[in-house]
């Protein structure tokens, strides 16, 4: 609770930009009567390998580019990747965005019983 009233407090001082007491004290009225929002509790071990992923995902997405450009990739197809169950939605949307960080691959669909559409290229398979 008071974390979002120090949030809106400082959001409502940095867009008025005026630091006089009727301000302050418009700025604490509005931050009370605005509505909190519902938050998930999320695992604190989820969000830690969500931001690994990230981290290990950015020298992944260079390593790609490169290869996309001096191997260029023909052929594609569209793969199917399992969520995690009881993902909250900040998780899925970390999720998607480290999937479709990297240049190789898209998240063209999330359905709801819980599965990602990757769409992916590779390299042409040798027959």
């Amino acid at each position: 609770m008071i974390g979002h009233f120090i949030l809106r407090m400082v959001i409502w001082l940095l867009l008025t930009a005026n630091f006089s007491w009727i301000n302050i004290l418009i700025g604490v009225i509005i931050s009370l009567l605005l509505p909190r929002g519902v938050t998930s509790p999320d695992k604190l071990k989820d969000w830690v390998q969500v931001i690994i992923k990230t981290l290990v995902a950015i020298p992944v997405a260079y390593m790609e580019a490169f290869e996309i450009i001096f191997r260029p990739h023909q052929h594609e197809e569209i793969i199917l990747e399992h969520v995690k169950p009881k993902r909250s939605p900040n998780l899925v949307f970390l999720d998607i965005f480290i999937i479709t960080f990297t240049p190789k691959t898209i998240v063209t669909k999330y359905r709801e019983e819980g599965w990602y559409e990757v769409h992916q290229i590779q390299p042409r398979k040798k027959a």
